[in-house]
């Protein structure tokens, strides 16, 4: 089994972002995590679409958004056009979770599917053939 560090920007110092992200590059890690959230679907507001724009200028790794938000699928071409190369949406947060994976492996982009704890994961094993 093949793993991959993905530190989080948002456990970042934001008054060094740019140094923080290049140490971890330097430091091997080849993706950056997003945990983007929209006070909605998760009770705290984080950041989104312009910072991974603007974040996406300053490094080649793969960038993760992990989109906390109600209805993610209104958001996905904005963050693939942002830079996102991977796009990891929630289970409980989808009206459609096959039509926002579709999508998302349809623009050319890794997708994610994640679960809340009390979710069992029986719920979701049939969306497993769409992302892998």
């Amino acid at each position: 089994m093949k793993y991959v560090i993905a530190p989080s920007i948002l456990s970042a110092d934001f008054t060094q972002l740019g140094s923080e992200i290049k140490q971890t590059e330097d430091n091997g890690a080849a993706f950056l995590h997003f945990d983007v959230m929209d006070g909605m679907f998760v009770p705290n507001i984080s950041f989104g679409i312009p910072v991974m724009k603007s974040i996406r200028k300053a490094t080649r790794q793969i960038m993760d958004a992990h989109l906390m938000v109600q209805d993610p699928i209104r958001y996905v071409e904005a963050f693939r056009d942002a830079g996102a190369d991977l796009i990891t949406v929630h289970y409980e947060a989808c009206p459609d979770v096959a039509k926002v994976l579709v999508k998302i492996k349809d623009m050319g982009l890794r997708a994610g599917l994640s679960i809340n704890p009390d979710t069992p994961v029986e719920a979701v094993r049939e969306y497993l053939r769409l992302w892998i």
